[in-house]
């Protein structure tokens, strides 16, 4: 006898195509395909270069919300190895001398770590030519990520001597070393910091947050010590 077969009454799962990912907003991508931190932005006044309106992004990076920002100083949250040279950046573009600018800076987050970053000043202007406001683009360098050089317990005694004026023999007075020695270390970190000379060493360290603000003598935080 013949057979007739029906279709299967059962109910079926609909297939569902899994969602897609949120797109990452903190992660763009280097032409080699490296992904490094987005930029995020604020608006700055010309003439005192307080804050005028930031992205919530901007904002917290440093431990604040997109209202409390407003009315902060800029210079007074970003820190610079030369903060003349940074200022006059700025002036430059308020009067007209540059359109653009970068340096690299530190910031201090919310709990009071240090941050390496990358700011980049641009000055926008009104079709007329006057000068309508700065733009400030802030991103954090990969030492950020990683958390910056980390020291032994002897160097990091160095570098807050030389940090805080010692000479040579004073050092090793202090520490018990060669004179010899105390220049093989601060050799060391001068290969390590990128620095020609002690000033930019400390200028450097202070740069990356090594040191724990407001303190004198100059000591590296814990943190940057292993």
């Amino acid at each position: 006898m013949a057979t007739t077969s029906f279709p299967d009454a059962s109910p079926r799962k609909k297939s569902t195509a899994p969602p897609a990912a949120p797109a990452r907003r903190d992660l763009i991508r280097e032409p080699g395909g490296a992904p490094r931190a987005a930029a995020c932005t604020a608006h700055v006044s010309p003439a005192d270069l307080v804050v005028t309106a930031a992205e919530p992004e901007f904002a917290r990076q440093f431990g604040l919300s997109a209202d409390e920002i407003c009315g902060r100083e800029l210079l007074e949250l970003l820190r610079s190895p030369d903060p003349a040279e940074l200022r006059e950046q700025f002036t430059a573009l308020s009067s007209g001398r540059s359109r653009k600018f970068k340096e690299r800076v530190t910031g201090r987050d919310g709990a009071g770590r240090a941050f390496p970053a990358e700011v980049t000043g641009v000055a926008v202007r009104k079709p007329s030519g006057e000068m309508a406001g700065i733009v400030v683009f802030l991103r954090r360098t990969a030492e950020a990520a990683t958390g910056g050089p980390v020291l032994s317990a002897l160097d990091a005694q160095v570098l807050e001597g030389v940090a805080s004026g010692e000479s040579t023999v004073q050092l090793a007075s202090r520490l018990y070393l060669s004179r010899q020695g105390i220049e093989y270390r601060v050799g060391q970190m001068l290969r390590r910091f990128d620095a020609p000379n002690r000033p930019a060493l400390v200028a450097r360290a202070h740069a990356l947050g090594m040191f724990a603000a407001g303190q004198w003598p100059p000591r590296v935080l814990p943190e940057r010590v292993r």
